[in-house]
């Protein structure tokens, strides 16, 4: 289960996101699923509404901030400059 504890050490695959902040305004309030992390982006699933069309999009982790919701149903702001190392190098940096 991930928590506000464990979040920074595990993995982001499959949580849900979305963009609370970033340098590039036309990504903020986007809202999807993880489904996949390199040392620089994240790439997140999101379905537009409007022509029920899934897409991926990848954000840069620099330049952006994240908010995930967790398994208990709470979320927590992550700043992309505190996580842009590759994903099994986070939990010996951070």
């Amino acid at each position: 289960m991930i928590n506000r504890q464990n979040l920074l050490y595990s993995t982001f695959i499959g949580l849900q996101v979305e963009i609370a902040n970033s340098s590039q305004r036309e990504l903020v309030g986007l809202k999807g699923i993880v489904v996949d992390e390199t040392k620089n982006l994240i790439v997140i699933e999101t379905t537009d509404n409007k022509k029920n069309i899934q897409k991926d999009v990848k954000i840069p982790k620099v330049s952006s901030v994240f908010r995930f919701t967790l398994d208990d149903g709470t979320s927590m702001d992550v700043d992309g400059r505190d996580i842009a190392f590759r994903p099994h190098e986070r939990a010996k940096k951070v």
